[in-house]
């Protein structure tokens, strides 16, 4: 069983019914829409076509929506282009008017206000590179660092230190209202701290979805604990990461975001050009399938699927080679050594712990030490929230893991983490009706057999906000 999960990008190219039921059996175990492109009506019949799917296929399939974020853009260059060249100087000044090789229009009001000699301006997604040599009230002289060709309206990207635009931004606000009761995992984009996780969270309020931070800022590396300690889970958005920071400190940062993720117990997705050649080409280059395979060794719980499921010619088999190399990669994978380090970690307190969850950081701990111990052929979760589940998981259990809930929003949200195969259930009367009704289910599924050793963890199944708070070793009967 594939234990990393692949979220892929729903576009024009997998919007329909029969490409979404193919992706799912294929093996996404999330869709994830994109709000800066769309409107609202199309968005939401994505998320219905979606959940049609899954009842289809018989999976609990997570939505994942992103918000745009402050995003600002070149007023436009017109068709077929305009060609920047290394060493020429241009003009910038804030507003929406067309931009030529001469003179940058950009849509962001403060832009003068906001930066000075010296900072970096990045267009089209890193396609162009130039370095503000002036700036004063009538505009900004810029020399072209690193040319190329611009069309249509481009995206601007300025040092996230320097702007004043608030994250999350009013139109994220306004599309959070409307897609809050049909996602399952909600992700600010540009996130500088653990305070703007927590502005979207408080417009969510109590329940709903989980909150997802996507790390695209040199502010956000710096301040990396209090937003995983914020947030609900995070992505590594290599893409944008890459142009705050230096491009070869990419990699190290993706492994140091990915340890302090699973350390915090935080599902973490690995994003941006996994496959990219795959939105054409029928096959990833090799450096591509190492890409994916150095994902899964440095723990990712997800790999992400952007442009190649959106808008390629073939999201099915993107999909389908993702699953196979994440298979490949994981019989390679040493998770016992996983397990040992963090459990070193949590017992000498390095692990940091949101408050009441001690009692649940304990036993998930020991469930994953007596699982490897007896050679447990599972390990049954018996969960409300998925909170018990994902804590289980972040030690990388080589036994199969169930995450049992009553709970359709948690067993979507649990599409997302490492290893856990989602299940839902009734709400039970007792924790033994639970935990028998968990063994049984597993014996259906093939996955434990009589003779089988399985750990099971559950809590209190009439007292919701309880922790969990009881392991039992079961042999299958």
């Amino acid at each position: 069983m594939r234990r990393t999960k692949i979220v892929a990008t729903i576009g024009p190219a997998s919007s329909s019914h029969k490409t979404l039921v193919d992706l799912m059996a294929a093996g996404m175990d999330v869709a994830r829409i994109g709000l800066a492109h769309g409107t609202v009506e199309e968005h939401l019949e994505k998320v219905e076509r979606i959940r049609l799917a899954a009842v289809e296929v018989g999976k609990p399939v997570g939505i994942l929506v992103d918000l745009p974020g402050p995003k600002i853009r070149c007023g436009e260059f017109a068709a077929p282009g305009v060609d920047l060249r290394e060493g020429t100087t241009l003009t910038i000044v804030p507003g929406e008017e067309p931009s030529t090789d001469t003179l940058l229009h950009i849509d962001y009001e403060g832009f003068l206000r906001d930066v000075e000699a010296g900072d970096p301006v990045v267009l089209g997604d890193g396609a162009v590179i130039l370095r503000l040599e002036s700036v004063d009230e009538t505009g900004a002289t810029a020399v072209v660092e690193h040319g190329g060709r611009l069309l249509g309206r481009p995206g601007a990207h300025l040092p996230a230190e320097k702007l004043r635009l608030p994250t999350p931004t009013e139109e994220d606000l306004d599309l959070l209202a409307v897609m809050v009761p049909v996602a399952d995992i909600v992700a600010v984009s540009f996130v500088r701290d653990g305070r703007d996780v927590a502005k979207v969270r408080d417009a969510i309020g109590p329940g709903g979805p989980m909150v997802m931070a996507k790390i695209e800022t040199a502010t956000a590396v710096t301040n990396l604990d209090d937003v995983i300690g914020t947030a609900d889970a995070v992505m590594v958005a290599r893409g944008d990461l890459a142009i705050e920071c230096s491009l070869d400190e990419v990699p190290h940062l993706q492994k140091r975001i990915v340890r302090q993720c699973v350390a915090f117990g935080r599902p973490v997705i690995t994003a941006t050009q996994m496959l990219e050649s795959m939105v054409h080409a029928a096959t990833p280059t090799r450096a591509e399938v190492s890409d994916v395979a150095n994902a899964v060794f440095d723990g990712t719980d997800a790999l992400m699927l952007s442009g190649e499921s959106a808008i390629g010619h073939d999201p099915v088999n993107a999909v389908r080679t993702m699953a196979r190399i994440a298979e490949r990669a994981e019989r390679e994978a040493d998770y016992v050594q996983w397990g040992k380090r963090l459990g070193r970690l949590q017992s000498t307190g390095g692990v940091p712990m949101r408050a009441g969850t001690r009692i649940t950081a304990a036993i998930s701990a020991a469930t994953w030490r007596a699982a490897l111990d007896v050679e447990a052929a599972a390990i049954i979760c018996c969960t409300r929230s998925g909170a018990t589940a994902r804590a289980i998981a972040r030690f990388r259990p080589t036994a199969p893991l169930l995450g049992v809930t009553p709970s359709f929003l948690a067993a979507r949200q649990l599409s997302l983490t490492w290893g856990v195969l989602p299940m839902e259930t009734g709400i039970h009367a007792s924790t033994d009706d639970m935990v028998w009704f968990a063994v049984e289910s597993a014996s259906k599924l093939g996955i434990v057999r009589a003779g089988d050793v399985v750990a099971v963890a559950a809590g209190s199944p009439d007292d919701p906000e309880s922790a969990t708070d009881v392991l039992r070793l079961i042999r299958v009967r």
